[in-house]
């Protein structure tokens, strides 16, 4: 599947972050999160993140306590704001996460963080 779609405005924000491994705050759905990005592309023709929730707010409470569980969705077009999560602490990841193929959460990828800390872009 080829995506023709423009990205919307967080996009940019988002690939930084990513790219240079630093956390975010963003608001998704009425929630304040403070998210490590891992995965940026497409889902069903829409464009999709995939992060690591390291802080903020949950739509069930409190965030769970295995690392592995972290793991969150986001429909970037649906962000309402995103800016820089200076002291919120490091950029954060589990062990479960997998670059090339981003826990089937996208479809069609386009960068993603790898292991060695390069970002892969498609």
């Amino acid at each position: 599947m080829t995506t023709t779609s423009i990205p919307p405005m967080a996009w940019a924000a988002l690939e930084a972050a990513l790219r240079q491994r630093r956390p975010v705050r963003l608001s998704y759905h009425g929630r304040q999160r403070v998210i490590c990005p891992h995965a940026l592309g497409w889902k069903n023709g829409r464009p999709m993140l995939l992060g690591y929730q390291s802080g903020g707010q949950t739509s069930t409470g409190a965030l769970p306590a295995d690392p592995r569980q972290r793991w969150r969705n986001f429909f970037v077009d649906e962000i309402d704001q995103v800016a820089s999560a200076e002291g919120a602490g490091p950029w954060q990841s589990a062990d479960n996460f997998n670059y090339s193929q981003p826990f089937k959460a996208i479809d069609e990828l386009a960068v993603a963080v790898t292991p060695r800390g390069r970002p892969l872009a498609s």
